[in-house]
């Protein structure tokens, strides 16, 4: 036998037993790790519909995802790109810069987006109109709130109108059914109230209280409610908010729910949900983005040491629904664990699932 023949025959057989390992993998049902817990296997009914691309595999993500002095951040997904929009970096606070990525855990430093002229620029809130596909920054500056627009997410938002003095910490939530809801905090008091809107820059009726500082954990470093961020879930609408002196280690997070955007809000009985731990200080004041498996993330801030101090940095971490509906979460510093999914979208929301060790 020739040794071209040789080869060819040793070739066909290399590639049956690569076809058969194949077939056997495939009929075992491996899937992906599901994004944000502990190793175990996602059942074969969340597997990538039949002619989508499969999901990446998760990668890790290491806290913090982004240094540098920032906060309170909020996160746009828009055409395959997160856009984070932060407290801080503008000439210290005189201004709001983008930040850019592609999968929640590397950014890229984008322009400046927002400069009003004023200092004190918190808590940006930018969100889209899928109507006119115009862009709204829902802002505070000088301790108030208004809201300015842009054709597209890197700005220049130009300021339309202003709603609120001795206000701060907008946040635009939009319901299945199109109706518009500002959250925002108000002075004094620390009081989270809501706003209905007839549009994205227009007012419609009176503003509604919420809550304010009540339970033991939103006082014991200052009394404060404050970082309000809406998530729908089942029907059911948890507002997650945060307490305690944002420049303390003690500030924390929690949440409350309600069966109407305005309210009445019931706090949850495991609240805080996350807060302060060994080496771990004053995550607070975040948002809430689902990544392409459906699993819900909180992008939000720590503080770098224990100081009473305006030092922090962006982080990230899963949040989880258990079956009964309870939100829960965790915060980590310095640990490696599975980082969000990115790819294509599965279609079908799903539960996020708790991982089997906090």
């Amino acid at each position: 036998m020739t040794v071209a023949l040789l080869l060819r025959v040793r070739g066909a057989a290399i590639s049956a037993v690569a076809i058969a390992l194949g077939n056997l993998a495939a009929s075992a049902g491996e899937t992906p790790r599901q994004s944000g817990a502990a190793p175990m296997a996602v059942p074969p009914a969340h597997a990538a519909p039949a002619g989508q691309a499969a999901v990446p595999k998760a990668k890790t993500y290491r806290n913090p995802v982004l240094s540098g002095n920032l906060a309170d951040p909020m996160v746009l997904e828009h055409e395959g790109v997160f856009y984070l929009y932060a407290t801080g970096e503008v000439e210290g606070d005189k201004g709001t810069r983008v930040y850019t990525s592609k999968d929640l855990v590397h950014w890229e430093k984008g322009p400046v987006v927002f400069r009003p002229g004023q200092p004190h620029v918190w808590a940006p809130d930018v969100w889209r109109d899928p109507a006119s596909g115009k862009f709204y920054l829902y802002y505070t500056v000088n301790k108030n709130v208004g809201v300015a627009e842009a054709d597209g997410p890197l700005g220049p938002f130009k300021i339309v109108r202003e709603f609120f003095k001795d206000a701060i910490d907008a946040h635009l939530f939009r319901d299945d059914d199109g109706k518009l809801y500002l959250y925002f905090v108000k002075f004094p008091g620390f009081r989270i109230m809501v706003q209905p809107l007839a549009s994205p820059t227009e007012l419609s009726g009176e503003p509604t209280f919420v809550l304010r500082p009540e339970a033991e954990w939103e006082k014991r470093a200052g009394h404060v409610t404050e970082g309000p961020w809406m998530i729908k879930h089942r029907g059911r609408y948890y507002l997650l908010y945060s307490g305690s002196g944002a420049d303390t280690p003690d500030y924390a997070v929690g949440y409350a729910t309600a069966d109407s955007p305005l309210g009445p809000f019931q706090r949850a009985k495991n609240n805080p949900i996350i807060s302060r731990g060994e080496g771990l200080f004053g995550p607070g004041h975040g948002c809430a983005v689902r990544d392409s498996a459906g699993q819900w993330w909180h992008v939000y801030h720590q503080k770098n040491t224990d100081r009473r101090e305006w030092s922090r940095f962006i982080a990230i971490d899963p949040l989880w629904f258990d079956a009964d509906g309870t939100l829960t979460s965790r915060a980590t510093r310095g640990t490696e664990h599975p980082a969000p999914v990115v790819g294509p979208r599965r279609g079908n929301e799903r539960t996020p699932v708790r991982p089997a060790a906090r």
